[in-house]
Formats: structure tokens, C-alpha cells, sequence
């Protein structure tokens, strides 16, 4: 059988690898820039799955085909939430992974380990058939007091899931996955996808 083709509205090949990866042979991931779309996809709002929802509704009417898309964002409690929304882009613009990190770390400053929780938050939007589905996933966590590892990409460095005592850019991909608000998020898609 061939695989199904559904666009993965993002221009980002870390995710495109690591849901690929979970999506299995059934599925082909198509992106934005191989339809002939290399500009910005909007993101207007100022929720984590309003974004999501406005990225796939807006590949849904420029191609009408299945896509989905994804929004994730870093919730740190005692930054009431921040940067939430404003991940990608929480050290301004042009996006810059490295230092937002820096300008995480530099917030937290004699915050002790304890009160650093966080949270990743992962909302992926479904358009199937102009149909909308949502699927959520959360993994919980601290921020560490230094970044620590190579591994994985944005705030990986700085994230020590629950549970564990390294950091997500310490972990293997496979380990990462198995836990991670993506992960999460996926499985729920799949699921979905699979019914």
C-alpha cells in the first residue's frame, strides 16, 4: 500500500524528523516548502492550540489537503506562564533557539531548582476533509540551572522532564519521544489517524 501524503504545516526539520518517525511507513509527511509555500506560516494569536488551529486551517485553504500542524510552547510557573505563546521567538526576532535559552536562564536567576517548574505544552490541529480535530499533550517538568546536553533543539537544553535527571538534549530521540508533549500529542494523533 502507499503511504497516505499529509502536509505538516512547519518549516522546521526537527519536528518533521521526529513525527515522521513516530508516523511510520503508512504516512508520508509532505511540507509547506515542497507544495511551493516558503514564507512564514501566520501564528496571530495568543494561545498555544488557537495557533495551531489558525497554522492548519490556513495550509487547508491554500491547498485543501489533509495537513496538520502543530503549536508548543514552554509554560514556566514562576514566569506566570511565560514565555507560553512566545517561545519561538521569547529573546525577539529573528528567532534565535540559543538565546532564547540565555534570556530563560537570566528570568530564573536565584530561582532555586524547586520553584523552577515548567511545562511543555503541545496542541496539534488536524484538518481532515475540512474537518478539525485537536489533540493535546503535556509533559512536566524543571528548569535546570545550566543548560546541559547536545542533543534535541529550542529549550531541550534547560528541560529536565519529571521524573527523570537529565535534561530532553541528554535523552536519545526514542526516549525523548516516549515522553515528550509532542510524543504525547502524536500518539493522540495517530490513534486518530489509525481508527
Amino acid at each position: 500500500m502507499k503511504p497516505v501524503k499529509i502536509v505538516f504545516a512547519t518549516a522546521n526539520r526537527n519536528k518533521v524528523i521526529e513525527i515522521a518517525g513516530k508516523l511510520g511507513d503508512g504516512y508520508h509527511i509532505v511540507t509547506p516548502a515542497e507544495l511551493g509555500w516558503e514564507e512564514d506560516i501566520p501564528e496571530t494569536h495568543e494561545t498555544i492550540p488557537e495557533n495551531a488551529v489558525e497554522k492548519a486551517q490556513f495550509i487547508w485553504d491554500k491547498f485543501h489537503k489533509s495537513c496538520f500542524a502543530d503549536d508548543t510552547g514552554l509554560e514556566v510557573d514562576y514566569l506566570h506562564g511565560a514565555p507560553g505563546v512566545y517561545s519561538a521567538r521569547y529573546a525577539g526576532e529573528p528567532k534565535n533557539p540559543a538565546q532564547n535559552v540565555v534570556k530563560l536562564l537570566k528570568e530564573l536567576e536565584g530561582v532555586p531548582f524547586e520553584q523552577r517548574t515548567a511545562r511543555f505544552r503541545c496542541v496539534i490541529a488536524l484538518i481532515e476533509d475540512g474537518r478539525l480535530h485537536t489533540f493535546e499533550g503535556i509533559c512536566e517538568g524543571h528548569i535546570s540551572l545550566e543548560p546541559m546536553g547536545q542533543l534535541g533543539f529550542g529549550y531541550d537544553p534547560v528541560f529536565i522532564p519529571e521524573g527523570k535527571d537529565v535534561t530532553m538534549a541528554m535523552m536519545s530521540l526514542e526516549d525523548k519521544n516516549a515522553i515528550s508533549h509532542r510524543g504525547r500529542a502524536v500518539e493522540k494523533l495517530i490513534a486518530y489517524l489509525n481508527k
